[in-house]
């Protein structure tokens, strides 16, 4: 799994790749939302379009970072799932729980309304 993040109009962007296994990266991502939340972000978008698959672990991180950020008065978006993740996020409820969106733009424009 890899990741790239960056700050942009506000917003932690996180954008990931590969498989979410909370395990091998779950760390390194909530310590970029911790600092991120340090520097007065409260927005966090999670780019999720080149993830294959996430496991429990995965599931756990996402929810561990929208808990930080809306502990924050923040809100988390959920960026372009793959139908495969598109459907894990409906059979565990979670579409219910986290904005999704298809692109950054509209991600932004969102969290921003």
């Amino acid at each position: 799994m890899d990741y790239s993040s960056k700050i942009d109009s506000g917003a932690l962007i996180l954008s990931l790749q590969g498989n979410l296994i909370g395990e091998e990266v779950g760390v390194a991502l909530l310590k970029e939302a911790d600092q991120a939340i340090g520097e007065g972000i409260k927005y966090c978008i999670i780019d999720i379009n080149e993830v294959k698959y996430i496991n429990s672990s995965g599931i756990g991180v996402l929810i561990t970072i929208l808990t930080k950020f809306r502990n924050q008065s923040g809100e988390v978006c959920i960026v372009n799932p793959s139908e495969h993740v598109k459907k894990l996020l409906i059979i565990t409820k979670l579409n219910a729980i986290f904005n999704i969106e298809s692109t950054v733009a509209e991600a932004i424009l969102k969290l921003k309304s």
